[in-house]
C-alpha cells in the first residue's frame, strides 16, 4: 500500500487504549488526522500496544500509514519508542513485557538492551545521555509545545542530538481536557480539585495540522522536518494475514501430521469399531484441509490437554469435526448427525477458528497449570479482557471525583443496572421509571454527561474466561505480556485483537455440570459397583433418561 507523504508526521499520539490517560478510539484519531491532510501517524499508547491491531485496521481504512510505537513511562524516566522493522517490533514487545513483569525494571538499560530496530524520542536527560554513550543513531530529543521546549532545544544542542517535534496528542478539542482530568482523578483516587499540573496532560496536547504546529517552531524548522525523516525509517505496511500455531512436542509439520493421522485413525476404530468407506471419505476430506491449513499442531495440543481429564465437553463449531470426535476432543458424532465440518474450518476462512473445551469447574486450574508447565510461560499466556466503564460504575466514579458524598452516590446509582454501556448513562437515568418525577440538579446533570463519555476507556486488564495462547517460540515476540492478579501471564489484547493478529487460542472453560456428572458417576460406582464410561455413554438412547428430560426432572430443576 502506497501513501502520499505529508510534511508533519504525528509521532506521539495517545488513544483510549492508554489506560487512565488517553481519550479517543484509534478510528476517531485516524479520521481526524485524515481530515487535516495527515497521511502518516504513529500510535504510542502508554506502556503498551493495547490497541495496535485496531489502530492498523483503522489507519489503513482511513488511508493513513500506521507507525507502531509506545510511550514507556516509569517513575523516573520516559521515552517514546517507534518501531522501524520486525526486529524492532519484537524488541518493543519484550521491553514492554519487562516493564510490567520485572520489579527492578530500568528504562535506560532496557532501551540499551532492546535498541535494535527502534527509534527513540525523549526529553529525558538521563535516558538521552545513557543511550548516547552507546550510539547516537535513531536517538532524538523530543520538543513539544507546552513542555519546556526551550529546555529541550538546549538539551539537543548540548548533546549534539537532533530535535524532533511532537504534540503529545491526547485531545482533538480543548474541551477534551475536562474529561482527561476526570480520568486522572479516578485513576489517582482523588478529587478534581486536588489534581496538580504534574498529574495531567497539558491543555496544548492536541492533534495539530502541519500549518498549526509550524507556528510553534519558527526557530527550529529542523524539528518538523525530522518527523518525516523518522517516519521514512519506520515500517508501515503491517499485515496480520497468517495464523500463529503452537508447536507440538518439537515436531516438524510432517511429523505432526503423521502423528495426528495415526491418533485420529486409532480413535476412529475406538469410536466406530471399523472404518467404513463413507467414514474414510469424510476423514480424508477433513484431514487434508487440517494439514493444508497448518492445524495439525493445534489439534495435537488440544488433544493433549483434553486427555488430562476423563470428563470434557468440546463444543462450538469444532463439534462438527470428525477428527476432533475421533481424538476424544468432542463427544457428538458428526457422522450420525450429519454435521457440517466447513462451519469450523474451510478454505475461505480467514479468521482463526478455535476449539472450546469444558472441564469440571474445579479441575480447570489444574489443566492450566499443566499447560504452563508443559509449554512454559515463555510460550504460553492467557488472553485478556480489556476492562472499561459500565453505566453505573462510570456514574459512581465520576460522582466520587466531584466530591459527592458516598451515601448520596449509593442512593442515586443503586437504581441502575451494572451492565449497561457508559454511553447510555443519560438514557438510563432520564428514561428510568425509578427517576420519574425526580428533579436532577445541575451538578448531577454534569456528572451524567461526563460519565456517558467514558465508554471504551481502557481501565485495566483482566483474564478472559478461558482463552489460552501457545506459540511455537516466544509469546513476547508477538505481543507484550503482563501478569494477572492470579499470577498468570496475560497478553495485552482481548479476544478480537488476538484473533485479528493471527494468534490461535484454545478456550479452557470451567463447567459445573461436568463436575456434577463426575460426582454422579462416582456415586453410582460407590453404591452399585457399576462403572459408567463417560466417553461412551449415550443417555439419549435410554428411554428412561429421555422421559426424565421430557418431564423436566433434570438437575436444572433443583436450582429453582
Amino acid at each position: 500500500m502506497r501513501f502520499e507523504m505529508s510534511s508533519f508526521v504525528p509521532l506521539h499520539v495517545h488513544s483510549s487504549f492508554s489506560p487512565a490517560w488517553g481519550l479517543h478510539h484509534p478510528e476517531k484519531l485516524c479520521l481526524a488526522a485524515r481530515n487535516m491532510g495527515i497521511t502518516r501517524m504513529a500510535l504510542t499508547d502508554r506502556n503498551g500496544l493495547y490497541g495496535i491491531p485496531h489502530f492498523i485496521q483503522c489507519a489503513q481504512e482511513a488511508g493513513i500509514a500506521p507507525i507502531i510505537g509506545s510511550e514507556a513511562v516509569t517513575r523516573d524516566h520516559r521515552a517514546v519508542i517507534l518501531v522501524q522493522d520486525q526486529t524492532g517490533y519484537e524488541n518493543l514487545c519484550r521491553l514492554l513485557s519487562d516493564l510490567h513483569c520485572r520489579k527492578n525494571f530500568d528504562l535506560p538499560s532496557s532501551l540499551a538492551r532492546y535498541r535494535d530496530g527502534l527509534c527513540i524520542l525523549t526529553d529525558d536527560t538521563g535516558v538521552l545521555k545513557s543511550l548516547k554513550k552507546i550510539s547516537s543513531e535513531n536517538l532524538f530529543v523530543e520538543m513539544s509545545p507546552g513542555h519546556q521546549m526551550h529546555r529541550a532545544l538546549a538539551l539537543a544542542r548540548d548533546t549534539g542530538l537532533s530535535p524532533v517535534a511532537t504534540t503529545r496528542t491526547l485531545f482533538l478539542d480543548p474541551e477534551d481536557h475536562t474529561l482527561h482530568r476526570v480520568l486522572r482523578a479516578i485513576h489517582l483516587n482523588t478529587r478534581l480539585s486536588r489534581l496538580t499540573a504534574s498529574d495531567v496532560a497539558a491543555e496544548r496536547d492536541l492533534l495539530l495540522s502541519h500549518e498549526r504546529i509550524a507556528d510553534y517552531f519558527p526557530h527550529c524548522p529542523e524539528a518538523l522536518e525530522n518527523t518525516a525523516r523518522i517516519a521514512d525509517r519506520c515500517f508501515t505496511d503491517w499485515n496480520y494475514s497468517g495464523f500463529i500455531f503452537p508447536s507440538f512436542n518439537g515436531m516438524d509439520d510432517a511429523k505432526a501430521c503423521e502423528t495426528l493421522r495415526k491418533k485420529a485413525m486409532d480413535g476412529a476404530v475406538w469410536r466406530y469399531g471399523r472404518i467404513t468407506p463413507e467414514l474414510l471419505k469424510r476423514f480424508e476430506r477433513e484431514f487434508v484441509l487440517i494439514r493444508d491449513k497448518g492445524f495439525a499442531h493445534y489439534f495435537m495440543v488440544v488433544e493433549e490437554l483434553a486427555r488430562r481429564c476423563k470428563r470434557t465437553c468440546g463444543r462450538g463449531s469444532a463439534a462438527a469435526s470428525l477428527v476432533a470426535y475421533c481424538l476424544g476432543i468432542t463427544h457428538v458424532d458428526p457422522m450420525k448427525y450429519n454435521l457440517f465440518f466447513e462451519r469450523f474450518l474451510n478454505e475461505g476462512r480467514v479468521d482463526p477458528p478455535d476449539i472450546d473445551i469444558d472441564f469440571p469447574w474445579d479441575e480447570r486450574d489444574d489443566i492450566l497449570d499443566f499447560a504452563f508447565a508443559r509449554y512454559g510461560s515463555r510460550r504460553t499466556a492467557m488472553v485478556a479482557n480489556q476492562v472499561s466503564f459500565r453505566a453505573r460504575g462510570a456514574l459512581r466514579e465520576v460522582a466520587k471525583v466531584f466530591g459527592i458524598p458516598a451515601v448520596e452516590i449509593k442512593a442515586f446509582t443503586r437504581r441502575l443496572s451494572g451492565f449497561g454501556r457508559a454511553s447510555k448513562t443519560g438514557d438510563r437515568v432520564y428514561n428510568h421509571p425509578l427517576f420519574s418525577g425526580e428533579k436532577i440538579d445541575g451538578k448531577w446533570r454534569e456528572i451524567i454527561s461526563i460519565a456517558s463519555k467514558l465508554d471504551g476507556q481502557l481501565r485495566h486488564l483482566s483474564l478472559h474466561c478461558g482463552g489460552l495462547i501457545i506459540v511455537p517460540d516466544e509469546i513476547r515476540r508477538y505481543v507484550p505480556v503482563q501478569v494477572s492478579a492470579k499470577g498468570l501471564p496475560v497478553i495485552q489484547w482481548e479476544k478480537e485483537q488476538t484473533e485479528a493478529a493471527g494468534l490461535v487460542k484454545i478456550d479452557i472453560l470451567g463447567n459445573r455440570s461436568l463436575a456434577v456428572i463426575r460426582d454422579a458417576i462416582a456415586a453410582v460406582k460407590s453404591s452399585t459397583g457399576v462403572e459408567i464410561d463417560y466417553a461412551r455413554m449415550k443417555p439419549l438412547e435410554d428411554p428412561v433418561t429421555r422421559k426424565l428430560i421430557r418431564d423436566g426432572r433434570t438437575m436444572g430443576c433443583f436450582y429453582i
